[in-house]
Parts: C-alpha cells; sequence; structure tokens
C-alpha cells in the first residue's frame, strides 16, 4: 500500500491544495517503510477524501524537537475511522507533525544516543538510566510504556511508575535514582487533543545547553527507516518503581514547609482540585501530613483524558476553577486551590470582604509567597535581616516586577531568567556546583540530596547562593531546591501555609497583597495573546516576530518608546555574570513607565504579549484610584498592541 499511495500524493500536490513540503513528508514516510497497516489505512482515507488541509497540518514538517521536548496534537483536527471510534480516539494520529508511535519512539532513540555518548564521554561504565512520568492524556501510558520499552531494548535501564504521576515528581525521582535523564509524557494545560515528550537530565531539570542541542542533534539524526522495529511494546526488562519513592516525594513537599506551626489550631479551609489530573497523588497526603484536610472538588478528582467539566484545565483560565468557588463559596471556605493535570502549575481564589472568592494572577499568587518566605526566613534566622548577595529571588523577565522590588526592600539579589522554567532549575544547579566546588576545594565532600533546607541555607549563602523562591508569571512556583522544576504540589502547600498564618495574625491574603502595593507601589500585569493555528498560523507568528525585529515600534498609544531591547540579537548578563542565551523576546519600554515585551510561546501556536503597569502609591487613600488607573492604561495599552500585531501578521 505505501507505493500505491504516492501517485495520489502527487496529484494532490498538483491540484495545489497540498504543500510541498507536507508532500516530501508524505512521501519520506511512505518510502520508509516503518509504517503500520493502520497508520496506512488511515492516510489512505485521509488521502482518498482529499483533505489537503488536514494532511497539510501533520505533514507540513516533522514535529519540533526543541530544547524542552516536543509537544503537538496526538488527536488530529480531523480524526480517521482507524483512528477514532465511538468510544473516543484509539490511535494516536499518524503525521510527521504529530504526537504518536513513531515520533516518540525516534525521540527516545536520539536521547538514548546521547546519553550513552554522554557517558562514554564522563567515563560512567553503568548504562545510560531514564525516569519516565505520564499524566492523564490520551495515549500517555502508552507513550510511557513504549518509551521505556524503546529505551531498555537499546540496553539501557527504564524506569516507570505505576500510574499518572506530577512533573515535579519525575524531577525528584530522576535525582533520587541517580538517573541519566528523565521524560515528562505530558502537554501540560494544553486542549485534550495534545499530548508532549519533555525531557529532564541527571540534575532534576529541563534540558538546556549544552544537553539540549546535543539531544536535538542525535534526534535529528536518528533515521525513520527501521522504527517498526521498536514499536512492540517490551516490559520485560522495565522497573516499575514502588510506593517508597511516592513516600519519599511527599516527604520532600512536606519539608518545603518552613512553618509547621502556622497550621496548629489556624481553622484554615480550603478546597482542592486537581482538575482531572494528578495533583491529588501527592499533594492531599502532603496536606494531611500538616494536619489540613482539603475540601475536594469530587467531579474533578476523577483522572479523566477528556477535562469534561472545563473548556481548558488550565488554572490561569477562570473558567476551569468555576466549580471550586461554586463549592468554595457554599463551604464558606478561606480559599480555593486548582491545579493543572501535570501539576507544575497552581491557580488559586481567596476569600473576599463580601464572602466571594476572588482569583488572584499567577504574579499575585507568587508575589505573595515570595514576601512571606523571604521573612519568615529572617524571623527565623535562616537568612541576615539585612538579607546579603548571597541570597536570591529567581524569576523570569516577564514576572512582574514586583517581586524585584520587593526583592530588593528586603537587600537580596533578584535574578532574571528567560521564559521557560528550566531557566530557573539551571540556577540551581549552578548554585549547588558551586558549593560543591569550594568544599572540594577544601577537601570536604557532600551529599547535597542528604543535607536538609536550613543546612543547605547556611552552607551556600556561605559559598555560593541560597535560593530563597523562584517563579513565573504562568502559575509556576518553587519554593525549594529538591526539585528543579516548577512544582503544583509544594506550591499548594507553602500557599496553605501562609494562608494559615496569616489567618492567626488575623488578615486575609488580600490585606497581605494590599501591604506590598503599599510598601513597593502598585503593580499590575496583563498577558495579550493571538492564536494562528498550523502551517499557515506558524508563518504569522514567525512574521510578526520579524517585523518587531527589524522595524520596532516607535511609540503606542501616542506615548514614545524609550527604550528597545531584542534578546535575539544583544547580549545580555545575568547579576551573577553569566550572559542570557539568546531568545526571540522583545521587550518595549514606553515614556510613562508601562512597558511589554513579545514572545512566541514555546509549546503552542500563539504569540504572547506580557504587559506591565506600575503606579505609586503615596498612601492607603490613594490605592484605588491607582489600581484603577493602572487597569485602564493597560486594557488600552492591550487593544493597541494587539492590533499592531495583527497588521505586522499580515504585512
Amino acid at each position: 500500500m505505501n507505493q500505491d499511495l504516492i501517485p495520489h500524493v502527487d496529484s494532490l500536490m498538483k491540484e495545489g491544495g497540498l504543500l510541498e513540503s507536507a508532500a516530501d513528508n508524505l512521501r519520506k514516510w511512505l518510502h520508509s517503510g516503518f509504517l503500520s497497516e493502520d497508520s496506512l489505512k488511515s492516510l489512505a482515507e485521509l488521502i482518498e477524501a482529499k483533505n489537503a488541509e488536514e494532511l497539510n497540518n501533520r505533514f507540513y514538517r516533522q514535529i519540533a524537537f526543541g530544547t524542552g521536548g516536543m509537544r503537538g496534537r496526538t488527536i488530529g483536527t480531523t480524526t480517521t475511522s482507524v483512528e477514532f471510534k465511538e468510544s473516543g480516539p484509539v490511535r494516536p494520529g499518524v503525521g510527521s507533525n504529530m504526537m504518536n508511535e513513531y515520533t516518540v519512539s525516534r525521540a527516545t532513540i536520539g536521547l538514548f544516543n546521547y546519553a550513552n555518548a554522554y557517558h562514554e564521554k564522563e567515563g560512567i561504565d553503568e548504562a545510560p538510566s531514564l525516569v519516565i512520568a505520564h499524566d492523564v492524556r490520551h495515549f500517555s501510558r502508552f507513550f510511557c510504556e513504549l518509551s521505556a520499552s524503546v529505551w531498555s531494548q537499546l540496553g539501557g535501564n527504564a524506569y516507570i511508575f505505576e500510574g499518572p504521576r506530577s512533573t515535579p515528581q519525575l524531577s525528584f525521582t530522576v535525582r533520587k535514582l541517580g538517573a541519566t535523564c528523565g521524560i515528562v509524557i505530558t502537554a501540560s494545560h494544553n486542549p485534550p487533543h495534545d499530548n508532549g515528550y519533555k525531557v529532564y537530565f541527571a540534575d532534576g531539570g529541563q534540558v538546556v545547553p549544552p544537553n539540549d542541542n546535543g539531544i536535538i542533534a542525535k534526534v535529528n539524526e536518528s533515521p525513520l527507516k527501521g522504527l517498526d522495529q521498536y514499536l512492540n511494546v517490551d516490559l520485560r526488562n522495565v522497573t516499575v518503581v514502588g510506593a517508597d519513592l511516592d513516600r519519599e516525594y511527599v516527604d520532600c513537599v512536606v519539608e518545603t514547609v518552613i512553618d509547621e506551626e502556622a497550621f496548629s489550631e489556624s481553622d484554615l479551609s480550603v478546597v482542592f482540585t486537581p482538575i482531572h489530573g494528578t495533583g491529588a497523588v501527592a499533594t492531599l497526603p502532603a496536606l494531611e501530613r500538616l494536619g489540613l484536610e482539603a475540601i475536594p472538588v469530587d467531579a474533578q478528582m476523577i483522572q479523566d483524558s477528556d477535562f469534561p467539566t472545563v473548556k481548558s484545565p488550565n488554572p490561569e483560565n477562570a473558567e476551569a476553577l468555576d466549580m471550586a468557588i461554586r463549592l468554595a463559596e457554599e463551604r464558606e471556605a478561606d480559599a480555593l486551590i486548582g491545579t493543572d493535570p501535570d501539576c507544575d502549575r497552581m491557580g488559586v481564589a481567596v476569600k473576599g470582604t463580601d464572602g466571594k472568592m476572588v482569583l488572584l494572577t499567577g504574579n499575585q499568587i507568587g508575589s505573595l509567597m515570595a514576601e512571606y518566605r523571604i521573612k519568615k526566613f529572617k524571623e527565623l534566622g535562616w537568612i541576615p535581616e539585612k538579607g546579603g548577595d548571597s541570597v536570591a529571588l529567581v524569576k523570569t523577565f516577564v514576572t512582574t516586577p514586583l517581586q524585584d522590588a520587593l526583592a530588593k526592600s528586603h537587600g537580596i539579589k533578584v535574578v532574571n531568567t528567560l521564559t521557560g522554567f528550566k531557566w530557573i532549575g539551571e540556577k540551581l544547579k549552578i548554585y549547588e556546583e558551586e558549593l560543591k566546588a569550594a568544599l572540594s576545594e577544601k577537601g570536604e565532600q557532600i551529599n547535597y540530596d542528604q543535607l536538609s533546607q536550613r543546612e543547605r541555607a547556611e552552607l551556600l549563602q556561605e559559598h555560593s547562593t541560597f535560593y530563597v523562591f523562584g517563579g513565573e508569571e504562568s502559575y509556576g512556583y518553587l519554593p525549594n531546591d529538591s526539585v528543579r522544576d516548577k512544582d503544583g504540589n509544594a506550591a499548594s502547600v507553602i500557599f496553605c501555609e501562609m494562608l494559615a498564618s496569616l489567618k492567626k495574625r488575623g488578615i486575609s491574603a488580600l490585606e497581605f497583597l494590599d501591604e506590598l502595593y503599599l510598601k513597593n507601589g502598585y503593580f499590575l500585569e496583563r498577558l495579550g495573546q493571538l492564536v494562528y493555528e498550523g502551517a499557515a498560523g506558524a508563518a504569522k507568528i514567525a512574521r510578526i516576530l520579524e517585523t518587531y525585529r527589524v522595524s520596532p515600534p516607535k511609540e503606542i498609544m501616542g506615548v514614545g518608546v524609550s527604550k528597545f531591547t531584542d534578546f535575539g540579537t544583544e547580549t545580555v548578563f545575568d547579576p551573577d555574570g553569566k550572559e542570557i542565551p539568546k531568545q526571540d523576546l522583545y521587550f518595549v519600554e514606553l515614556a510613562n513607565g508601562y512597558r511589554y515585551g513579545v514572545r512566541g510561546s514555546g509549546t503552542e501556536p500563539k504569540i504572547k504579549f506580557y504587559l506591565f503597569g506600575k503606579e505609586a502609591v503615596a498612601d492607603r487613600g490613594s490605592l484605588a484610584a491607582a489600581k484603577d488607573k493602572t487597569s485602564k492604561t493597560l486594557a488600552d495599552l492591550m487593544e493597541a498592541i494587539l492590533a499592531d500585531a495583527g497588521n505586522r501578521a499580515e504585512s
């Protein structure tokens, strides 16, 4: 059937519907001889229907294996009778731009080849080891077992969990087992039709240079021919890790709390939802250990690939927390917490003065936890009252400048990184390595992971930098460095710690937030985005980014641009003297003190605009006016920026 389909591919291209790149990839896949009979039937169905649009979306490129892995559709926009039955999706969609058995196997072969070469270079005699976790998405378990099978067939040691586990637990387990690398099969909070493959290295963090580019090269070198020999899943040599590692991760989450007494007799009431994902696996046991029984949203405790109670399983979106809000108001709870499917992100709402739940932004949540932890560290004597450059808050450039301001007010260093939590994880690796190197010079060796948080704090401040908190605006936070990626489980627990402590003080989270504004000025942020799907959409996103570089804006809404920063061409250093890697990220600063950032999403077909507003606050009486002014200015600015971007997309 392979060869029989090729003339039809040629005809579709000649008719003008099929892109040349899609036709080329289709021919390569048909010629290589690895496709199963089911996949060939699917392709025949799409080709016979002359569905050029679907074939273009599936084949216009090889799915990008980027610096963090890959993510994309596993269910087509149009599905075939082989891929989709009345019960739902039964096979991943075939296509070079799809998450399916072929692209996952090829990625795993490339990752193994890189890990094997890495072991040889480092003089490590053992076979490369891999830990794989997966969320609840369509085909996540299949991709997990397939990857483990491929790895073991190649001669490596593979470890998987008995069921869905969160992304931060994978990061923790890679470190705990001393594995060479890790994979999480997840598309995070993307729509149900997506899945992904996210790669971690031995430090437990997402891959960064030089490992990322080395892995990409090995994946791209992996031939298509011969993939079929890896497609039968064989788990005989794969190890399933047990409940002991679940308990150890819960211990790690509990240890992120720095004042367990806060929970004692706090009378805190919290609603929790994992939005059909993995969040309940570790968050609820950790809270129970601390004496807090969260109120579950029962309908969303069910792990479900379709996320049936929400439009999107993303706690950044208010709609995803509607059920939790209703339950929290009904039960008169102090707050609600929601985590996304792989539980690396967390969203919250807190009780307002009228008893209604008030949603907080990721910037506000992170700022509250950062302020609480820095103050508590000082109260407990973990860090000096005056702060110091050996203490750091680490955040992304597109996260609120309020955190820069509060770090400055506490006298500690703030380090901004590129978007993507891997850069925060890399900082933690660097600080750990600096400590080990300093001690090694003195003839001392340590087992870093065996140190308590208090011991790490003391040693890092003496020899390197102690990380007090880190986060990004997109609802990702990490309270300590036992995990090297954002951790929705730990964030849920320490947010409850903060709420319990505030409740004992007799103030609410909203009042605590206003205290920050009175001290540092009022800060407000807005996120705008334009979504462009498919091959044509990718071209529009590329056009917007390119026109910003060659023709940056001179003014917006009649306000002049005072500074334009292009992180893709300019050389920028962080406070530690490390050069920021080049990336297509732009910052536009306006003469009125407002500014915005522009970047293409690394995981979704979007271009994002990060807007930042700030107004001075003289006293409590002027705070309301500052909030109103900032909100209105940002709304107008958003309208102008999106209109300009739309024009750039069509230019």
